[in-house]
């Protein structure tokens, strides 16, 4: 049985520490992701999306985080074919995804950015969220093969945002793409009721990882301000329906990430911190220890300390 790390898709945003969640006394950046890490045992790192990650960052991250901690970065958009301000390009670069030399340019400091977090085993994965107009085809399966030899080595994490991806007819040949290339899929637990809704499959694809991401199931998914589209409180039975899912990935895989995108106020955190009891509560009694619901090698939900 694969281990299970349980977390949030941001521990900076604003709504969350605005929350009141983290105590009086760790409220500062060191605090916050001390505390936060004492909680979970893996974080996204989303503001790497909005503009480059910095080894400084990553090296501050590494130090004040506890052993078997990881951390998933989000690829930065220009990567991933998303629109990039052009204020957020290094030494005036320009935003210009189809030029060769900013492409190799954006590569070379996206990776020397994560680079403290891999020397030390704490890089999770690397999250490619593709947007919603990347659908299958030659140019996108070029485009995937270019992702791959760009990052051979890293733990890569792929989630498709259009749902002809996992399609009957197309689910297979999806799948034994991302394996060729040694990419994790990425599952989603969002919203049903939209022309763009993601079906809920968690197709394995590499033998050391997969992810699943929970978005929220707000039905102003596609129309809301970004507050709207995460305004989503989940309860216990809508996380209970994961856990055999969670448990069957973690049987095929190293690690399993389950991470929650619900970031409205304090919204993930407390859903991550329900989720992480129930597979406490899951765990089959031959894998229990006495006084440990959760234990190495079975389920390693990291559970909150009191």
């Amino acid at each position: 049985m694969g281990q299970i790390l349980v977390g949030t898709c941001s521990w900076t945003d604003r709504a969350l520490v605005g929350s009141g969640w983290y105590p009086p006394g760790r409220r500062d950046a060191e605090g916050r992701l001390r505390h936060y890490a004492e909680q979970f045992g893996v974080v996204e790192v989303d503001a790497s999306y909005y503009a480059l990650p910095g080894e400084r960052n990553s090296r501050l991250w590494a130090e004040r985080t506890p052993d078997g901690f990881v951390f998933d970065v989000k690829a930065f958009s220009l990567l991933t074919g998303h629109p990039t301000r052009a204020a957020v390009m290094p030494d005036g670069l320009p935003a210009e995804p189809r030029d060769p030399a900013v492409q190799d340019e954006v590569w070379a400091r996206f990776a020397a950015g994560i680079e403290p977090l891999r020397e030390v085993g704490k890089l999770g994965s690397v999250l490619f969220q593709f947007p919603p107009w990347f659908r299958p085809g030659q140019r996108a399966e070029a485009f995937l093969r270019e992702c791959a030899e760009r990052t051979e080595g890293w733990p890569v994490a792929v989630e498709f945002r259009h749902p002809s991806w996992w399609e009957p007819g197309q689910h297979e040949v999806t799948g034994a793409l991302l394996t060729r290339h040694g990419m994790a899929a990425v599952a989603v637990d969002m919203t049903q009721t939209l022309p763009s809704s993601v079906p809920p499959v968690t197709p394995v694809t590499s033998p050391r990882l997969s992810v699943v991401r929970f978005h929220g199931r707000s039905r102003a998914w596609g129309t809301g301000s970004k507050e709207d589209r995460f305004r989503y409180a989940y309860d216990e039975d809508e996380l209970a329906e994961w856990l055999p899912r969670v448990r069957r990935l973690a049987e095929r895989t190293e690690q399993v990430h389950v991470l929650f995108n619900n970031c409205c106020g304090d919204a993930a955190v407390r859903a991550a911190e329900t989720m992480t009891r129930l597979l406490g509560d899951d765990v089959p009694a031959e894998d229990a220890v006495a006084g440990d619901a959760v234990v190495d090698g079975a389920v390693a939900a990291r559970l909150p300390r009191a």
